[in-house]
């Protein structure tokens, strides 16, 4: 498939479309025309709406005009779109599936889109309580997290419960093919650990510094509490003396607690240690404040990208962070483009875009009025506009803020009253995905799951099968 990216000036682009897109067509496309350029026609094909347009079909009334350089199709069909190129003698290119967002669509296509390839932090997927999971259900969760981005898988233990069984669970996540810390300051259990295969010891301090000499590990450091500095600088030097590898982290405190003098420590911290690896554990925002995680996640790897900070610990207790570990591998992939090439990570992705959506488009005062009359079919249209939802079909335009009341109009009137079940769950659903659109603020096309970002489910075409 060919990119917008190629067209140019001098261009003239040929532009595919329905009955009732054509108005609209003309109007997007004179402005981005005007931008760019090229020279176009709008092509109208003998189909009410484009989205119905199939493929065979098209190709019979398809006439690609002489002047051509540039075939535009409609959205629906770029699944198609090879097909239909190896039939016509000139570049094809799909557009949106809603002509309004031809002028953002096509920008978009002219800009380099990064490819989100790289990163340098590491995720640590903390697993609480593991010692009271069955076998399978602790191997089934480490290996959820590490499809979901983690590269090492935490075994949180139980403080004052000893896990007997600690080393036959880690050697079950090493044979998986899992790389595994263990979190626990009971040192019988970090032993079994270690000797298992676990890499990496959360946590040590002044209280059992000596025993860490002898696991042979990699460890994290840790203060004593938070802002106690004195035995962590000294904690630093013995392992240091004794060849240790080792993992600082300040500890990051909640909101209220301490939370900007933590980062203050964070900062000091780094520039002490210029060349120590550091780790930040994220749960004491993500968990302790009542937030959508993926925006609270983003910032704070954001932080580390920036103070060097390669690794994060995380969790997913609460039920509004059950996707950090996702989050975390979205946004440390956002952050180290933004930092390396030094701008901020706006027009990279859409996947943590989740509650509202980047932009909503809007229709024009007359446009209903002029679908309105140009329906011939007794199929019923939703859109949603200005907070409104409205209904459109031959003859009928209603609208309101109220599913209910704008579905009971609906019903009341002849297309309504003849109505089969079947349509009108089908209505109702689209009307409940319309309210939700309103409510928050998204974008809303009929027939069209809502956008999610990385939770988005698709949903599968009804209408237009």
């Amino acid at each position: 498939m060919n990119s917008f990216s190629s067209i140019k000036a001098g261009d003239h682009v040929q532009f595919i479309t329905g009955k009732l897109a054509e108005r609209a067509v003309q109007n997007v496309a004179s402005r981005i025309a005007l931008d760019v350029g090229f020279t176009f026609t709008v092509d109208v094909m003998p189909i009410t709406v484009a989205a119905l347009i199939q493929p065979s079909w098209l190709l019979r009334h398809l006439h690609v005009n002489s002047e051509t350089d540039w075939l535009i199709l409609p959205g629906y069909l770029t699944s198609q779109i090879e097909l239909i190129a190896s039939k016509v003698s000139v570049p094809v290119a799909c557009g949106p599936k809603d002509i309004r967002d031809l002028p953002y669509f096509f920008s978009k296509s002219r800009d380099s889109t990064p490819i989100l390839d790289q990163h340098n932090i590491e995720i640590l997927a903390e697993i609480n309580h593991a010692n009271h999971l069955a076998d399978n259900e602790l191997l089934q969760l480490a290996q959820q997290a590490r499809a979901d981005g983690a590269d090492i898988i935490d075994l949180g233990c139980t403080p004052g419960v000893r896990w007997i069984n600690v080393a036959d669970a880690v050697e079950r996540l090493r044979d998986a093919g899992l790389r595994v810390s263990i979190d626990s300051f009971d040192q019988w259990e970090v032993n079994q650990a270690c000797r298992a295969g676990a890499e990496l010891v959360l946590s040590v301090n002044f209280s059992n510094r000596h025993a860490a000499a002898d696991w042979g590990k990699e460890v994290v450091v840790i203060p004593e509490h938070p802002q106690e500095e004195k035995h962590f600088l000294e904690t630093v030097d013995f392992l240091s003396q004794r060849s240790v590898t080792m993992r600082l982290d300040p500890i990051l405190e909640p909101i209220g607690c301490g939370f900007t003098s933590s980062l203050k420590r964070y900062i000091e911290c780094r520039n002490q240690f210029p060349n120590h690896k550091m780790m930040m554990g994220i749960g004491n925002l993500t968990e302790l404040s009542d937030v959508d995680s993926a925006g609270v996640n983003l910032m704070l790897l954001g932080i580390c990208q920036e103070l060097s900070i390669e690794s994060v610990l995380t969790t997913q207790v609460i039920n509004w962070a059950s996707s950090c570990i996702r989050e975390c591998d979205i946004a440390r992939r956002m952050v180290y483009h933004a930092v390396s090439q030094n701008r901020p990570p706006k027009n990279l992705s859409d996947e943590l875009v989740m509650l509202r959506d980047r932009r909503l488009l809007t229709y024009t005062d007359d446009y209903f009025a002029t679908l309105t009359a140009a329906i011939r079919d007794r199929n019923i249209r939703i859109f949603v506009n200005k907070g409104e939802i409205h209904l459109v079909s031959t003859g009928i335009h209603l609208h309101g803020t109220k599913p209910y009341e704008v579905m009971q109009a609906l019903l009341d009137s002849p297309i309504g009253q003849t109505m089969d079940s079947k349509h009108a769950f089908y209505l109702g659903y689209e009307l409940s995905k319309a309210h939700v659109a309103i409510t928050l603020g998204k974008q809303y096309e009929q027939d069209q799951e809502l956008q999610w970002g990385f939770l988005t489910r698709p949903e599968g075409h009804q209408r237009l099968k």
